[in-house]
């Protein structure tokens, strides 16, 4: 216990009383909460001295307690003490607690002097470490620096007259600024600050107006855009803070995502649609200008020596930016890492040769169509040849191609663009009949509820997918015109747009989640394209609305968890170079949904032991132990068959404090091994939290259609071979199939030799057409289930008889309102009844088999 005699009050500046206007005054809760102490305090003493019965005493005594309790932290026991308008009063805990608190609000946060904010738009003719800042904004921001350099100059001899030569903004004042400004950086923050690249350094160039110009290849790292975003400047001050600010900071030198160690500065929207289109290939049908005929009459696309000369005859108009030609290979003789060596001349077309030009001569002629993520990779392998200067060069210029092209390209959509394939109708009268059979299996009492319910999703489901792929299959097409489906090359090149919500425009919405997350059984047939019904559109916002809702709410959930998963790894950091530890993890490849090949797993980590080649007599060593393993190791221990590699990992360092450069492998932003110091537990609760951030804007995108898979209960063989059943139970019925009895079944393919093609799981009663070690066509359906239950299957012919079925206690029969028909539904059973299916033999009534019943 702890007994206060005395209860300090804190200073009244703490606490103020505010006159307002009409003679009343505003007051802190605190005034409240004291006043509450002192008024019951004083009735106490004076109870005390009129020699009052003790019940009312003790009632005052528990008044007072829970008056200093409610000071101290109010609502912490019982209810709050509530003021004027039924709002709990702020006590001292509150007062210093949460964000709000005395803590984070005013002592953990910094508060600069030299800062700015304002609006964003975008700066294509920036290079990628440039910011466009208003003059009116530098002018101030760098007012001390600008007041030294007209001090220098003899200008001005005292600060205030310095103020005000400013303040006039005469054409001294402009020069200083441009003088001072020479080589500094500023940074740019962009709130919220999810990860490291939220705030980056740039140099400042001065611009007209009032708002901030950024570098459109930087958005994707500050997930900005120009809707009205705003961001704040900051000017480090010292020379220490500007050296660290270009070092560290400066655009230029965090082109990869801390977290996946990805280009995040690769071209998006705009600039990729632009490349897409400078690279595709026309279709056939496309306009083309004539080959040209040689001396036998033979005709052939026109064929140039060098890039220059494509320039010129573009430049001339003879040829298009989609003309094929043929072009002497600048790669031949030359290793490269996409260029083809070996051939003399390439067939390719002119803007190919145009976007080629960008890239330095070791990355090797790109002759493909190229896609924002193609883009990406491209990006990353001409960082990984040529170095880091040129890539930003590559950035820069790839801006300015993207541009002209997409320009140039004039891509817009019209409503023609939107086709919805003939055979939509069809799928959904096909979906309708076969929910109309499912409803009369439901009536017959064949099927329950449940299994009714999901058998319909799965119905629509498969309806909305099928006309998704015939849909995309027609945009693709374009109904036979001449230039490429505008739509189709947005969600293709990666620029914008998702199939999903493609499907929305012109197929069909398809099924839509109520508020509780429930899939409506109802789909939305029809698409954007042709417009919503009136029952359509009610259904659509519970969408939209729950999209808005989420997104809303799990922002600050996804924002709590970055700030516990920063406390929790704080501390961890590169403390040494190797810690010596003979540990490690065993990794293998991810297969499944989401498939991430071994190499993936490995490269940049430290092999714990040597890891061996299994293929040579002399079993090479490919990596030693204790080396990093890179690229080339990682393509030749797949190439050689491994499937597992240990690997040294931040789980079993045994660094005293913090971790080892060893255990923790490579740097993914600058691809090299992770120097000491190094905030790895930051960047790791960033690259969680930050896609955590973004995952909950996507329910937002789509508009809350519901997301789910048609389940597809078979198995379709993908090669010819032979099938092998693995740790199976079998039971053949009247009609010659094998039914699976057990749970954890697999189905092996093999070709003659034995080798395994593929690798099956089996569902308890799916029904396999092909007996073990029978032959199975590519393409052929072999095995069926039921998705929505688990059956019971007899292994034995007979009579079926009931053991403990015992009414209200082990089982009820109950109606189903709907078809009218009984079934009986199992309860929770006694410890000593256990409800069972016997099959007995119809003659001699002996027992073949005893089935439990699952409640």
């Amino acid at each position: 216990w702890m007994i206060l005699d005395v209860l300090p009050v804190i200073p009244p500046d703490l606490r103020p009383l505010v006159p307002l206007e009409g003679g009343r005054f505003a007051t802190s809760d605190l005034n409240d909460l004291y006043r509450r102490v002192i008024n019951r305090n004083n009735r106490l003493k004076n109870l005390m001295m009129l020699k009052t019965p003790d019940v009312i005493i003790r009632n005052e005594k528990r008044m007072l307690q829970e008056a200093v309790d409610a000071l101290m932290d109010n609502g912490r026991h019982g209810r709050p003490v509530v003021g004027a308008v039924n709002r709990p009063l702020k006590s001292l805990s509150d007062m210093l607690k949460g964000k709000q608190g005395r803590f984070r609000q005013n002592l953990l946060g910094k508060r600069v002097d030299y800062s700015g904010r304002s609006v964003i738009v975008v700066g294509p003719e920036l290079a990628l470490h440039q910011c466009g800042l208003p003059k009116k904004m530098a002018l101030v921001l760098f007012e001390p620096f600008i007041i030294h350099n007209l001090k220098q100059k003899g200008f001005v001899h005292t600060v205030r007259n310095a103020k005000k030569m400013i303040e006039s903004q005469s054409d001294e004042v402009w020069d200083a600024l441009e003088e001072v400004i020479q080589g500094k950086t500023v940074l740019l923050n962009r709130a919220p600050t999810l990860h490291r690249l939220s705030v980056q350094a740039f140099e400042p160039v001065l611009v007209e107006g009032d708002a901030i110009q950024i570098h459109p290849l930087v958005c994707t790292a500050f997930n900005a855009d120009f809707d009205g975003d705003q961001m704040a400047v900051h000017v480090p001050l010292s020379i220490e803070a500007q050296l660290e600010a270009r070092l560290l900071m400066l655009s230029t030198n965090n082109l990869f995502s801390p977290s996946s160690g990805k280009p995040i500065m690769t071209p998006t929207q705009d600039i990729a649609l632009g490349i897409y289109y400078l690279t595709m290939v026309p279709a056939h049908n496309m306009p083309l200008l004539k080959e040209e005929e040689d001396q036998k009459g033979k005709k052939h696309w026109p064929i140039f020596a060098n890039a220059a000369e494509v320039q010129f005859a573009y430049d001339m108009g003879k040829v298009a930016v989609h003309t094929p030609i043929r072009l002497r290979n600048p790669d031949y003789l030359h290793e490269t890492f996409y260029g083809k060596s070996k051939e003399r001349v390439i067939t390719t077309t002119v803007g190919r040769v145009f976007f080629n030009r960008v890239f330095p001569h070791s990355v090797g002629f790109f002759n493909e169509t190229v896609t924002k993520k193609l883009l990406g990779n491209i990006i990353w392998r001409c960082y990984h040849m040529a170095g880091h200067a040129e890539t930003v060069r590559v950035l820069d210029e790839l801006k300015a191609l993207g541009f002209e092209h997409a320009t140039l390209a004039g891509v817009s959509i019209a409503l023609v663009d939107m086709i919805t394939p003939p055979e939509k109708s069809q799928y959904i009268a096909e979906a309708r009949a076969q929910i109309a059979e499912i409803e009369k299996q439901y009536r017959k009492g064949v099927i329950t509820d449940g299994e009714r319910y999901n058998k319909i999703i799965d119905s629509w489901t498969y309806a909305t997918d099928r006309t998704a792929a015939t849909m995309f299959d027609a945009i693709q097409k374009n109904q036979g015109a001449p230039l490429p489906n505008p739509l189709f090359m947005m969600v293709d090149s990666g620029a914008r747009g998702s199939r999903q919500q493609i499907r929305q425009l012109a197929g069909m919405r398809g099924l839509m989640a109520k508020p509780s997350g429930e899939i409506i059984e109802q789909p939305i047939a029809s698409n954007f394209r042709h417009g919503l019904s009136v029952l359509e559109y009610f259904i659509s916002t519970h969408g939209a609305r729950k999209g808005l809702a989420d997104t809303a709410l799990k922002t600050a959930d996804a924002g709590y968890l970055t700030r516990k998963l920063v406390d929790v790894a704080q501390d961890v950091i590169i403390t040494e170079q190797d810690c010596n530890t003979l540990n490690g993890i065993e990794v293998s490849a991810i297969s499944g949904v989401s498939e991430i090949p071994l190499s993936m797993r490995i490269i940049g980590r430290t092999a714990l032991d040597d890891i061996r080649d299994p293929r040579s007599t002399e079993r090479e060593v490919i990596v030693a132990a204790r080396q990093d393993i890179s690229e080339k190791d990682a393509a030749r221990i797949e190439e050689a068959g491994i499937e597992k590699v240990k690997i040294r990992s931040v789980l079993t360092c045994e660094s005293m404090r913090g971790v080892c450069a060893k255990c923790y492998g490579r740097d993914l932003t600058t691809d090299r091994p992770v120097e000491m110091g190094t905030a790895v537990g930051i960047i790791a609760a960033q690259s969680i939290g930050e896609p955590g951030t973004q995952l909950t804007m996507r329910t937002f995108h789509i508009g809350g259609a519901a997301s789910a898979r048609a389940i597809q209960p078979q198995l379709v063989a993908k090669n010819n071979g032979f099938v092998k059943y693995e740790k199976a139970r079998m039971v053949q019925d009247t009609n010659g199939n094998h039914i699976v009895l057990n749970k954890h079944a697999s189905i092996i393919i093999q070709n003659k030799e034995g080798q395994e093609l593929e690798e099956h799981r089996l569902m308890v009663g799916a029904v396999i057409s092909v007996p073990d070690g029978g032959p199975v066509a590519k393409g052929q359906i072999f095995a069926q289930w039921e998705p929505h239950s688990v059956p019971i299957i007899a292994e034995q012919t007979g009579m079926v008889h009931f053991k403990d079925f015992i009414e209200n206690e082990s089982m009820k029969i109950e109606v189903d309102t709907t078809t009218g028909l009984k079934g009986m539904v199992i309860l929770d059973y006694p410890e000593d009844i256990h409800p069972q299916i016997l099959i007995k033999d119809a003659q001699s009534m002996a027992e073949l088999g005893v089935y439990s019943i699952p409640t």
